[in-house]
């Protein structure tokens, strides 16, 4: 299964549009990632990333219910989780 997580754009590096990057934050965890998949976005954007490519742009409320998905999965883990 693939999955892509959803970041906010802190800031934006490169002036060609293969060598654009930017460093992402996802939930405090910032990373560089490469932002050629999507020129229309900049700084204070969301995007999805995978693999370290941003490949697509979505708003805000789009990323934020993505985030509380990934925090319910986070949780339903640890309540299967059965000592012993």
């Amino acid at each position: 299964m693939c999955l892509g997580v959803p970041g906010k754009i802190l800031s934006v590096t490169g002036d060609g549009p293969l060598t654009r990057t930017g460093k992402v934050s996802f939930g405090g965890i910032i990373k560089e990632v490469n932002l050629a998949y999507v020129p229309e976005a900049g700084v204070g954007d969301y995007v999805i990333v995978h693999v370290g490519f941003a490949i697509s742009k979505i708003d805000e409320r789009e990323a934020e219910q993505v985030f509380s998905y990934l925090r319910q999965m986070q949780e339903l883990e640890e309540l299967g989780k059965v000592p012993g």
